[in-house]
C-alpha cells in the first residue's frame, strides 16, 4: 500500500505533537510505502529535517507557501481562462455552489504562472465582480492586494504536482485538506483526513488576535479557510479527531458526523516509567518541567510571569522550559529578556533535549497554551506519574479532570492567560507533596487505561484496512466505510 502524508507546517521540518504522531505512525507500518508531500514557508526549510527518516518513506516532496514566481517575470506560458472556467474562479471567491474540478483542472495546467494569473485580467474581473456585489465601500486597490494575499497559497498548492498513492492522508483541512481533496479528483485515491486541533477553528482564533490584518479583511481570511474545510471534509472518506468536543466542532463546520471516528492521542507509557529522578543536590528543588516549543501559542511569557510570582512566595522553585527556542527567534528572545527585567532566578531554557532524562526529576509539569489538541506532554506527565497544570484548551480539561471514568483529578486546570491563577496553581502543589503523588498516581491509571500507543496504532492499521478496501464490505457503500464508532 502506498500512503501521501500530506502535512502542514510540522513533520520533518519542527518538532511538535503532531510530528511525533507522524513518526510514530510511520514507523508502525514498515510494511506500508509513505511518500511526504510537506507544506512549509519557504525554501530556507529545504532538507532541514529535524527528524530521522523511515526506511519505508521513498519520497519527499515540498510545496513552499511563501515561495513563487509572484513578483518575478518567467518565461512561462500564459493561460487564459475561458468562461467556465472564470465562473468556477468567481463561484471560489463567493464561496457560493464551488465548481472544485474546474479549478483542479486549470492549475494543473502545464506552465501557469501565478504572476500572470494575479496580476492579469481575469483575476481582476472576478475580484471586482466580487467587490461590487459585497465590499464597494472599501477601497478597491487596499482590497485586490489583499484578495491576492490571500489566494496566493491556495493557488501555489492547486498548481502543486502531487505523487499518485492509494491512500492520502492530510494532517489537516486547510491546505493540506485542498491537496487531499485535489489528488483524490486526479488519482482516485481515498482521502483521510486526521485532525489534532480542528484547524479552521484555531486559524479563527489566531486572526482574532491577529494584529497584521484588521476590520472585514478578518472575516475574508476567516471564510477563506472556512471554504477550504468545506472542501476537505466533503471529500474526505474518512475523518479522525482526538477527543468528543472536537468530533462536534467538526460536525458544526460542516463534517458528515458519519464519516468521524474519534482515535486518541498515545504514547509508549513504559518509556516514561521507572525514569531517574532527583540528585541529592537537586532535591533542594520543587521543579516544574515545561515541555514546549517556545513559541507565542505556547504561551511562554505568561507561564514565566506566574513562575515568578509563584517563586516570590516559595524560593525552591525552578523552571526548566524543554524544547526548541529556534522556531520563534523573536519570541524567544522576549521571553529571554522578560526572566531579565523580573530578576527570576532559576528559570533555565534547556533547548531541545531527550525529555527522559528529565520527567524523574520533575515534581509537576505545566502547560499554559492559548490552543492545543491533547498534547502528548499531559500523556508523557501522566506515565511518569507526574500531575499537570495547564490552561483549558483543546482536551485538556478531559485529560486532567477526566472524561466518562473515575480515575480523579491528576492535576489543575486555570483559565488562559490568567497569571495569578497559574501562580496559585503552581504554590497548591508545590506546597502539597501528598496531593502531587495522589494526582501523579491518577494520571498514570488515565493513560494506561486510554492513552496507549498501541490503541492508536489498531485503529490506524484498521482504518488504512478499510479505506483500501482490504477488509470485507459487508455491501455496505464506499468500500465498507460504515458509521464510524467512537
Amino acid at each position: 500500500m502506498r500512503i501521501c502524508i500530506i502535512a502542514e507546517g510540522c513533520y520533518p521540518y519542527i518538532v511538535g505533537g503532531v510530528s511525533e504522531w507522524l513518526n510514530g505512525l510511520i514507523h508502525s507500518y514498515p510494511e506500508h510505502e509513505f511518500v511526504i508531500l510537506s507544506i512549509v514557508a519557504d525554501r530556507s526549510m529545504r532538507g532541514k529535517y529535524v527528524y530521522e527518516i523511515p526506511e519505508n518513506v521513498t519520497e519527499i516532496h515540498e510545496l513552499y507557501l511563501n515561495d513563487s514566481d509572484w513578483g518575478k517575470r518567467r518565461a512561462r506560458r500564459r493561460v487564459r481562462m475561458n468562461k467556465r472556467e472564470h465562473q468556477a474562479l468567481l463561484s471560489l471567491l463567493l464561496g457560493e455552489q464551488i465548481k472544485w474540478e474546474l479549478l483542479f483542472d486549470f492549475f494543473q495546467k502545464s506552465g501557469i504562472s501565478l504572476n500572470d494569473m494575479l496580476m492579469g485580467p481575469d483575476f481582476l474581473n472576478a475580484v471586482t465582480e466580487y467587490y461590487k456585489l459585497n465590499y464597494n465601500q472599501m477601497v478597491f486597490a487596499d482590497f485586490l492586494w489583499m484578495l491576492r494575499s490571500i489566494y496566493l497559497p491556495l493557488f501555489m498548492a492547486l498548481r502543486m504536482k502531487i505523487p499518485k498513492a492509494d491512500i492520502y492522508h492530510c494532517t489537516c483541512t486547510g491546505y493540506a485538506g485542498v491537496l487531499g481533496s485535489m489528488a483524490k479528483y486526479m488519482y482516485g485515491g481515498r482521502l483521510l483526513i486526521s485532525e489534532h486541533g480542528v484547524y479552521t477553528r484555531e486559524r479563527e482564533e489566531e486572526l482574532i488576535k491577529a494584529k497584521w490584518v484588521q476590520g472585514i479583511y478578518k472575516d475574508i481570511w476567516i471564510e477563506q479557510f472556512r471554504k477550504m474545510s468545506a472542501l476537505a471534509y466533503d471529500r474526505a472518506d474518512a475523518v479522525t479527531c482526538l477527543y468528543e468536543h472536537a468530533r462536534e466542532l467538526q460536525t458544526e463546520l460542516g463534517c458528515d458526523p458519519n464519516k468521524i471516528r474519534i482515535v486518541p492521542n498515545g504514547i509508549e507509557v513504559e518509556k516514561f516509567q521507572n525514569l531517574p529522578g532527583k540528585t541529592e543536590n537537586e532535591k533542594e528543588y520543587v521543579n516544574i518541567g515545561a515541555v514546549v516549543r517556545v513559541t507565542p501559542i505556547k504561551d511562554i511569557m505568561t507561564m514565566i510571569q506566574a513562575f515568578g510570582f509563584a517563586k516570590e512566595m516559595e524560593p525552591s522553585l525552578k523552571l526548566w522550559i524543554m524544547g526548541t527556542c529556534e522556531e520563534e527567534d523573536e519570541y524567544a528572545k522576549d521571553c529571554y529578556e522578560l526572566v531579565r527585567i523580573m530578576g527570576i532566578s532559576d528559570v533555565v531554557f534547556t533547548g531541545r533535549v531527550d525529555v527522559t532524562e528529565y520527567y524523574g526529576k520533575m515534581d509537576m509539569l505545566i502547560l499554559t497554551s492559548i490552543s492545543e489538541g491533547q498534547p502528548l506532554t499531559i500523556l508523557e506527565g501522566f506515565a511518569s506519574c507526574k500531575p499537570v497544570i495547564a490552561t483549558d484548551v483543546g482536551n485538556c480539561r478531559g485529560l486532567i479532570l477526566g472524561e466518562n471514568d473515575d480515575y480523579g483529578e491528576a492535576g489543575i486546570i486555570t483559565r488562559i492567560m490568567h497569571v495569578e491563577e497559574i501562580a496559585q496553581a503552581i504554590l497548591t502543589l508545590a506546597h502539597d507533596e501528598t496531593l502531587r503523588s495522589r494526582m501523579g498516581e491518577n494520571g498514570l491509571r488515565r493513560v494506561v487505561s486510554r492513552y496507549r500507543f498501541e490503541y492508536l496504532q489498531d485503529a490506524y492499521r484498521d482504518l488504512y484496512k478499510k479505506l483500501a478496501g482490504e477488509e470485507e464490505t459487508n455491501g455496505t457503500e464506499n468500500g465498507g466505510m460504515e458509521k464510524w464508532q467512537a
